[in-house]
Parts: structure tokens; C-alpha cells; sequence
């Protein structure tokens, strides 16, 4: 069987869990990688186990026509100019999130992808956590009924150290409702099957990287917001993130209601060890159902994501076998980041952001 050759651009922290699951697939392999800092190649370097192909620029990777797939998990504010430069080739294209830092840029690589003959994916991962798929599988059934409302909330810890810190600043990442929050903002739309229309936030720096500098500048990304969207369909839903919260076992908790019962799952943080979580349905006529929800451990050891990244990978491949349209697409990614940006927005003018404000 011939492998799925994959060239990584960016080689940070994602990168590295693309390489342990990768790893994990027979039909895949990844051959080159390219960043202009040696020490994440390093890094990525001591994953990999046999000989790949080092580029100290994505062009250089580009030229030599190695690869099937090219992985972007380059810092945000890279994906705009990577993404012209790779839609070139005409390979098959992941993306990590988000898409882009804004709205127009995101607009502007999907019309120069109008008719992509390859498969061009945004990096979803949240999708395919094994408790939260379980859950919108529920939710699709009808299990509870017709969906009103879904919530959301993260407490977790501030963002990690990156290469010449460059998700300490809005203008690099989109901003945290865009850089963090676009996962859960797609899983809203994934889950309501509608499109939002929308978005009322509130937020603001409070407690994380206030006694830091940069090159003179203070970080301007925030640490905390609720953010509430409309939906077309009458559905509403609701972000409560937080970053300087205690990372307790549960990182992120889910709870969607319907006009006929209640469905809630949790996703374990990373540092728990726990390899299972709790699938609980309340019906309004009394009955419940508990269901446990396990991952295999060697999958959880390849990632920071409870195994999604590797059951995204899956889906990608054979997307890719089978010449399939995506699972999550170009505009997939275009609204979680818009919706994002709406939220940002509204934080600064402390009003409701309808979509069609941003996407224009």
C-alpha cells in the first residue's frame, strides 16, 4: 500500500501532535517539514524516526514537489500568504485553526479556491473528540427533541509560550474569540445545523500576562468572555471561556437542551490522566441514561485533544482515498472565524454584531 506523503509547514506544538498521530496510521507518513527556527525542527526532529526533508522555508518545500497533503500549523497571522503560496500546487490541504486572522482574508482564500480539485480542510479537531461526537450524534438523532439551547464553557490555563511570542497579540492571532474560540464556534454551527446571525460578547484581560512586555508593548489578547449566538433556525447558544481558571479534571463542558430532554458530556483536561468521561441524558418525563465514553490511551498520549486530532486524521485520509468533500470545509472555517471576530468586536463597542456586518 502506498502511503499518504505529508509535509508539515510550521513545526510548534501542533505540528508535533500531528507527527505522534500520524504515526499512529499505516497510511500515512509524514516526509518533510519547514520552519525558520531550528530549534522547533529539533523538536520535530526527535519524533520522527527515520529520514525527512528539512526546509528553513515553505517555498523550498513547495519547490521540490515531495508531498500529497501540506499541513499548515504555522502561527496564525502565517496562514494568509502559506495558503496563496500552497493552493498553487493543487495539493490536498490542512489547515489548523484558524482559517485566517480575519474575516477578509478568510473571503479572499475562498475565492481563490473556487473549484479546489483537491481537498482543502480546516482543522476542526473539537468535532471529533470521542464525548462531544458521541454528543452531537445524540443531538442529529432527535434524542432530545428539537435543540433550543447549547452551552458551552472552557476554564483552562492561559495560552503557552510560542516562538518570539506571537500569540500574545491580537494582531497576530485574530484575538482570542477568534484564535481559541473558533472550535467551539464551528461546533455551534455543526450542532444546530443553522448558520448564525447574531453575536452579543462580553469579555476582557483581567488576570493573564498583564506584568508582561514585549518590545516595549503589553499583551492585548483577553483571558475571559461570555458570548452568545443567534442562530437562523430560533436556536441560541452560549461561550463561557475562562483562562485563568483552575484546570480541574473537566476542561470543557457541553449541555444542549431540547424541547424533550437535556444531553451533557465533559472533555478531560490533558493533565487529569483520566481516559473516559460521562455521557448523561435527562428526558423531561424523568428518565435518564448514562453512558461511559473511553479513548485508548496510546491515542490520548499523541496529542493535547483527547484524541481528536487522530480521529480528524482519519477522516482526512479517507476524504482524501475516496476523493470526498470534506468534513470540514473553507467556509466551515471562514464563519467559526467570523463569529469570532463579531465577538471581538462586540466586546470593544459593547453592542450586538449582526454576520452580515462581517462577512461582506
Amino acid at each position: 500500500m502506498e502511503k499518504i506523503k505529508y509535509g508539515i509547514i510550521g513545526a510548534g506544538t501542533m505540528a508535533r501532535e500531528h507527527i505522534l498521530n500520524l504515526s499512529l496510521i499505516n497510511e500515512a507518513e509524514v516526509i518533510a517539514l519547514s520552519d525558520p527556527h531550528d530549534e522547533s525542527i529539533k523538536q520535530c526532529q526527535e519524533l520522527i524516526k527515520k529520514e525527512v526533508a528539512y526546509f528553513n522555508n515553505h517555498l523550498d518545500l513547495i519547490k521540490e514537489n515531495l508531498v500529497d497533503v501540506y499541513i499548515i500549523s504555522s502561527p496564525n497571522f502565517t496562514h494568509i500568504q502559506i495558503l496563496k503560496d500552497v493552493i498553487k500546487t493543487k495539493k490536498h490541504i490542512l489547515v489548523e485553526k484558524p482559517l485566517c486572522t480575519t474575516t477578509k482574508d478568510c473571503l479572499e482564500i475562498e475565492k481563490l479556491t473556487k473549484d479546489y480539485p483537491s481537498v482543502f480542510w480546516t482543522a476542526m479537531e473539537y468535532r471529533y473528540m470521542p464525548p462531544v461526537a458521541k454528543l452531537i450524534t445524540e443531538i442529529h438523532n432527535k434524542t432530545i427533541g428539537d435543540l433550543k439551547t447549547l452551552t458551552i464553557r472552557e476554564h483552562r490555563f492561559p495560552f503557552l509560550k510560542k516562538v518570539n511570542d506571537w500569540n500574545r497579540f491580537e494582531k497576530n492571532t485574530g484575538g482570542t474569540l477568534v484564535e481559541k474560540c473558533c472550535h467551539f464556534f464551528d461546533l455551534m454551527r455543526f450542532i444546530t445545523k443553522s448558520d448564525p446571525i447574531s453575536v452579543y460578547a462580553s469579555g476582557g484581560q483581567d488576570v493573564n500576562h498583564l506584568d508582561e512586555m514585549y518590545d516595549g508593548k503589553k499583551p492585548d489578547i483577553i483571558d475571559n468572555a461570555y458570548v452568545i449566538v443567534n442562530f437562523e433556525n430560533g436556536s441560541r447558544s452560549m461561550l463561557e471561556l475562562c483562562m485563568f481558571a483552575e484546570n480541574s479534571e473537566m476542561q470543557e463542558e457541553l449541555i444542549a437542551i431540547g424541547n424533550i430532554g437535556k444531553i451533557e458530556t465533559s472533555v478531560p483536561s490533558n493533565e487529569s490522566g483520566l481516559t473516559s468521561s460521562n455521557l448523561r441524558i435527562g428526558m423531561r418525563d424523568g428518565k435518564t441514561k448514562l453512558e461511559t465514553i473511553s479513548v485508548d490511551s496510546k491515542i490520548l498520549e499523541a496529542g493535547h485533544h483527547h484524541g481528536s486530532t487522530y480521529y480528524e486524521h482519519l477522516a482526512f485520509i479517507n476524504a482524501v482515498k475516496n476523493k470526498l468533500n470534506p468534513e470540514v470545509s473553507l467556509k466551515d472555517g471562514l464563519i467559526a472565524v467570523a463569529v469570532g471576530e463579531a465577538a471581538e468586536i462586540s466586546i470593544k463597542l459593547g453592542r450586538v454584531v449582526k454576520l452580515n456586518e462581517i462577512i461582506i
